[in-house]
């Protein structure tokens, strides 16, 4: 086609949206590859990248085809072109500052906009943000020299709907795209930027306005008195703790470790005769811990988040989604960071080697009380490092250790491990443990990462007992959820003794059992427990063992080692367990033998018709109460609601060394109580990495690097000096391998 019938082309109506389309999907598609960290793996995921800016590109767009009349038609098209731009431009300098994308909340102000579009912001425009603005001085150039000519012809509505249909039809062909590569996609919306990786910009911004209107609809329609159903229900669920447990952890740290989908089957579990987990494993059948038997993952679709709200408010997750990203940026909780901060002057951190934005992080936790979040951003993240989720779980363990010693105690600490996560990928030199032989790659893995995951950990306790930490702390060990899915269980089966003919839903609940480990200071007549429970009772159990009365919180767990305990564990599906019985849907299994009940007795049908009834009040009273984010009207007497805006992990580095500083001699850190000098010579990893990528010299460099870019900025805009900052960076740690 030579350049007259381009030209020609592009002075009709039709031509001139396939010149705004095009222009806008070239400088989307080089946004997503310079500015945007969407993880694209693989040529299926490359070509949905290219393919999803056309879709709502040419919706949005056509709607100026049905204006008949020349000039506001153009002029239509050419401002939705201009917006267009415009979201896509505050999106990239809004992720040049948090790694996120701008929710509808962010926009209108009810969030971080003000930090995240202020004129600080400035400084983070790039050369290549030139191509924002080229096309539209292009087009007004065409325009002004009448190279682009308007075309005075209407276009017939047939004509014009035609063009819209064929946008939908795309935009349908886009989204089946994304769920064949990433089931659930809609539904659980784990990350934004699995979003806009799928279905791009628009389509995520649209989403995220319906379900923020969704959202907000119930929420405005709310009122104190819907509180009600569910204070009745806690005060009577309400479980007083056991007299010899409770306090027994008065003002100790509290350090909990994340053991990403590992399940109970592991521990013990020996292949080709040799353990899996031999550490984990000594400890859970040590009588320094205690160890549940019978404790059980609750999540839904927001696996990994869902196990952290449940340990952090004792409320359940939602029914579809996840309540961290559906729900978690706006709503109002009582996190066990802000009652431990509140009830005993606890600090809190949470360490986590993959980006802050993965389930909405870096907006919950501040909602939740914690005060500092360090994510991928505090750690190098060399690809050496990595693995697919984010930082190698032995390197998230002794990297942390540069911020943990910094803490004031006592403190909540939480570390996130990512190792041992679907797809189960880790590079050989971390391991020599040989991989199962069932055939399905991702069960056969499963074993390595786990075996790895638990050297990380050991690694990681023989420095808390080397630092004095072990001593003074609690230590909780918990698994999230499933490795396995019920789906892959009949590969899995045979590894476990059983038969794939005989499997039953009642084996894959056994295999929602999660381990749960507790170390209390000082206790030694722990060993392994036999009653029921789930991730809704952490809470309640830690806030009694601290001293801490948790009746006055709105909580649907109850203390484990409590005489009153509720051993009746609800699943998200409505199913729940028993001591003695599994129900799934009308099925009803006798625990241990497996056998359905097919003629329960009377006493029975009454029992679980008792149980049944408690699982679904007490799942729809939790949806309630965070559906329509009913804690904003209720405050617990001496609670003070939190308030998100006193928490910015931007630079948290600094403000643990500046209140190191400010303390002087009463600073409780274990770097201030180790006479300013850092413990990482305490840690001794064989990770390959720290030989190569991962030296602490640049750990330590990376960490300066952090305080020194965030006080410049500050610098910058007159909120501190030069000076401060050299002295800043010159106060971080220094170690030695």
């Amino acid at each position: 086609m030579n350049l007259q019938k381009i030209k020609n082309f592009i002075n009709t109506r039709i031509g001139f949206l396939a010149l705004l389309v095009g222009f806008f999907w070239i400088k989307t598609v080089l946004v997503y590859l310079i500015d945007f960290n969407l993880g694209v793996k693989g040529l299926y995921q490359y070509l949905l990248l290219l393919v999803n800016p056309l879709a709502t590109t040419v919706l949005l767009i056509s709607l100026g085809l049905f204006v008949k009349r020349t000039l506001p038609s153009y002029i239509m098209m050419f401002l939705i072109f201009v917006a267009n731009t415009a979201l896509l431009f505050f999106n990239v300098i809004y992720y040049r500052e948090f790694t996120d994308f701008m929710t509808i909340n962010v926009m209108f102000g009810y969030s971080k906009v003000s930090q995240g579009l202020s004129g600080s912001s400035f400084a983070l425009l790039k050369p290549q943000d030139i191509i924002m603005v080229a096309d539209i001085v292009l087009i007004l150039l065409g325009l002004a020299t009448r190279f682009i000519r308007l075309d005075p012809r209407p276009l017939k509505k047939r004509t014009a709907a035609a063009v819209t249909s064929l946008s939908l039809f795309l935009l349908m062909f886009n989204l089946v795209l994304g769920e064949i590569d990433r089931p659930q996609l809609l539904t659980r919306t784990f990350d934004r930027n699995y979003l806009v990786k799928y279905l791009g910009i628009d389509t995520f911004t649209v989403y995220d306005g319906l379900k923020t209107a969704k959202n907000n609809q119930a929420r405005s329609r709310a009122g104190g008195v819907d509180l009600n159903n569910i204070l009745n229900f806690t005060s009577e669920h309400y479980a007083k703790p056991d007299p010899q447990m409770f306090g027994v952890a008065k003002n100790k740290n509290v350090i909990i470790i994340h053991l990403e989908s590992f399940q109970q089957f592991l521990i013990n579990y020996k292949l080709d005769g040799k353990e899996v987990t031999p550490f984990l494993n000594s400890l859970y059948n040590s009588k320094d811990m205690y160890s549940f038997a019978n404790f059980f993952n609750q999540v839904g679709q927001g696996k990994t988040s869902d196990a952290e709200n449940m340990l952090e408010t004792s409320t359940y997750g939602l029914p579809q989604g996840s309540l961290f990203s559906a729900l978690g940026s706006e709503n109002t909780f009582q996190g066990a960071p802000a009652i431990l901060n509140q009830e005993a002057g606890y600090s809190s951190a949470v360490f986590h080697g993959n980006n802050g934005s993965f389930w909405n992080r870096n907006s919950v936790y501040p909602n939740l009380g914690y005060q500092n979040f360090f994510d991928a951003s505090y750690f190098n993240q060399d690809a050496n490092n990595l693995s697919e989720y984010g930082l190698k779980d032995k390197l998230l363990f002794h990297d942390s250790v540069k911020y943990l010693e910094h803490l004031q105690q006592p403190f909540y600490a939480k570390f996130i491990t990512v190792s041992n996560h679907f797809p189960y990928n880790l590079d050989k030199k971390n391991t020599d443990f040989q991989p199962a032989s069932t055939g399905d790659k991702s069960i056969d893995n499963y074993f390595v990462t786990a075996h790895y995951l638990d050297q990380a950990v050991k690694e990681f306790f023989d420095y808390l007992k080397k630092s004095g930490l072990y001593d003074n702390s609690v230590i909780m060990l918990y698994g999230d959820h499933y490795g396995i899915s019920d789906t892959r269980n009949l590969k899995l089966a045979k590894l476990l003794g059983k038969s794939s003919s005989t499997w039953s839903d009642y084996d894959n609940t056994q295999l929602q059992r999660v381990p749960f480990m507790l170390h209390i200071p000082g206790k030694t007549d722990g060993g392994v427990q036999k009653q029921y429970g789930g991730e809704i009772d952490v809470l309640p159990t830690l806030l009694h063992l601290l001293g801490i009365n948790s009746q006055k919180y709105l909580q649907f767990g109850t203390d484990l080692f409590s005489p009153d305990h509720d051993q009746t564990v609800a699943f998200r599906n409505d199913n729940y367990i028993t001591p003695k019985y599994t129900v799934t849907g009308n099925t009803i299994y006798e625990n241990g033998s497996g056998n359905v009940i097919t003629h329960p007795s009377a006493a029975v049908k009454k029992e679980l018709d008792q149980s049944g009834q408690k699982v679904t009040r007490e799942l729809s009273l939790s949806d309630a109460l965070n559906n329509k984010n009913l804690l904003r009207f209720y405050v617990p007497n001496g609670f003070t609601p939190v308030d998100p805006k006193n928490y910015d992990y931007q630079n948290d580095y600094y403000q643990l060394l500046q209140t190191e500083k400010k303390l002087k001699q009463r600073s409780t850190s274990i770097w201030s109580q180790n006479g300013k000098h850092s413990t990482i010579e305490d840690y001794d990893s064989d990770a390959p990495e720290l030989d190569d990528t991962d030296q602490n010299e640049a750990n330590v460099s990376s960490a300066d690097k952090k305080i020194k870019t965030n006080l410049d900025k500050q610098a910058k805009e007159g909120k501190t000096s030069s000076s401060t900052s050299s002295s800043a960076v010159k106060s971080g740690v220094k170690t030695k391998k």
